[in-house]
């Protein structure tokens, strides 16, 4: 449950359907924290593109492999990056990361279940974007384990990029429409677990491109390194293209 992007309020709506005055309510207050935060998403973009740095918000359900993709791209060292890590507790993920030896701030986001564009721009100035710590270089934003609330929240990002393991089925696309239409780019990971699981790849891929015919693809496993050099040479491209507008011409 959610204290900060009116899932609770909608949960409860949903279950009164004759509560016209709630239904209402509940709009009005989705959009006022969306245009709050989409002002804040704003100001981050703006110190982003001065800084010439890529940011890209990473989404999965929980257990999807964000962390261990993270760490390995991480340790290639093949270009300056920072990391804002999200989860409702502990800086476990943090630690992780910050052995590689890049930059991270832990945000804890308690009963919330995303991570919103105020509390990014406050972990940006924590790892010194505003006076030229990542110039030219990557922020990686790994948002709480949810494939529903963090699909609605502009952080400033160039693109979201949602991960998929191989052991949560392939209907997923579908099950969470939002996420996969607001995706750049969709990972499916853990792909070393295929002979053991039932995951239909081609079954995946075109539920995906049925919800986002533009959405880019590639398989990966941190365990045998299938995929990781094809998701190299996107963040270098990426790194190449027009900074956090969603990669526009």
């Amino acid at each position: 449950m959610c204290d900060t992007c009116g899932c609770a309020a909608e949960t409860h709506a949903h279950h009164h359907h004759k509560d016209h005055d709630a239904e209402k309510h509940l709009v009005k207050v989705e959009e006022d924290i969306l245009s709050e935060n989409n002002a804040f998403a704003e100001a981050n973009r703006r110190l982003l593109e001065q800084h010439k740095i890529l940011a890209l918000n990473l989404v999965s359900s929980p257990g999807s492999g964000k962390t261990t993709l993270l760490a390995r791209t991480l340790s290639s060292k093949r270009f300056l990056s920072a990391v804002i890590e999200g989860d409702q507790s502990t800086d476990i993920d943090a630690e992780r990361l910050r052995a590689t030896g890049a930059p991270a701030v832990q945000i804890n986001t308690g009963r919330g279940c995303h991570l919103d564009a105020h509390m990014v721009g406050h972990a940006m100035s924590d790892l010194g974007i505003g006076k030229g710590a990542l110039d030219g270089g990557v922020l990686f934003i790994e948002n709480v384990g949810n494939l529903v609330c963090p699909a609605a929240f502009d952080l400033g990002e160039a693109a979201k990029v949602v991960l998929l393991s191989v052991t949560e089925g392939e209907d997923k696309p579908l099950k969470y429409p939002d996420m996969f239409r607001a995706a750049k780019l969709m990972i499916v990971t853990k792909s070393d677990l295929l002979p053991y699981v039932q995951f239909d790849m081609d079954r995946c891929l075109g539920y995906a491109k049925k919800i986002n015919p533009d959405i880019e693809h590639f398989v990966v496993s941190s365990t045998s390194g299938e995929g990781e050099d094809a998701w190299m040479d996107w963040l270098d491209r990426a790194r190449c293209m027009p900074r956090n507008k969603g990669f526009a011409a």
